[in-house]
């Protein structure tokens, strides 16, 4: 378990009152695709797509910012350990909870399978598309309302049906449920954690400021 930062008095240090614009861009941008692609838009459509791909790219910049970013942003101030996890949400239940330079366990955990799992999702995704890009995918619907069908017609064997059957499609659900269902345990996490410790966690996401409240 990374112990939290400290001062010269061995004095808890907290995360940033801002966190950088990369890591709140890749934060806030990834929830908005992952809503609008679950909720509102259809799959296989080129606004889905385009998200995906808006997707990727912002999961591709937080992994490499994990590396050359900010102290508070690489992987080495967040390392996953669930036995760290479980010891700070005993800690949160007693209400004595130290401050880390950057997710805590709990929050750590969280991040790594959400990641995790989104990367399975644009995995499937690339499959069951042939890593079609959106202007393909415009091109191809433009030449079908056009009356040509040839951009349909494929030599493959099994009709144009995945190499790998329905079983892209099938994770690709699933692994899509899983991500609702982490970002509403994400957020009942944040509720949680800043009433206990007194803190707004979402500011430092928005506008910056973790201090105390109250």
């Amino acid at each position: 378990m990374a112990a939290p930062r400290t001062s010269g008095r061995q004095t808890p240090i907290a995360p940033p009152d801002l966190w950088d614009p990369v890591v709140r861009i890749s934060h806030w941008g990834l929830a908005f695709i992952i809503v609008m692609n679950a909720l509102l838009t259809e799959g296989g459509s080129q606004w889905h797509l385009w998200l995906g791909w808006i997707g990727m790219a912002l999961l591709l910049l937080r992994l490499v910012w994990g590396v050359l970013g900010p102290v508070e942003a690489r992987f080495s101030a967040f390392p996953p350990s669930p036995r760290a996890a479980l010891s700070h949400m005993r800690g949160l239940v007693s209400g004595r909870v130290p401050h880390y330079p950057s997710h805590n366990p709990a929050g750590t955990l969280m991040v790594y399978a959400f990641w995790a799992t989104l990367a399975v999702v644009i995995g499937t995704g690339l499959v069951m598309t042939g890593g079609q890009t959106p202007m393909q995918a415009a091109r191809e619907d433009a030449a079908v309302a056009s009356g040509d069908w040839s951009v349909l017609v494929t030599d493959d064997e099994d009709g144009g049906e995945s190499r790998f059957g329905k079983v892209p499609q099938e994770v690709h659900e699933v692994a899509a449920n899983l991500l609702l269902i982490l970002a509403a345990l994400h957020i009942a996490g944040v509720a949680v954690e800043s009433r206990a410790m007194r803190r707004n966690l979402v500011a430092p996401m928005l506008t910056g400021s973790k201090r105390r409240r109250g």
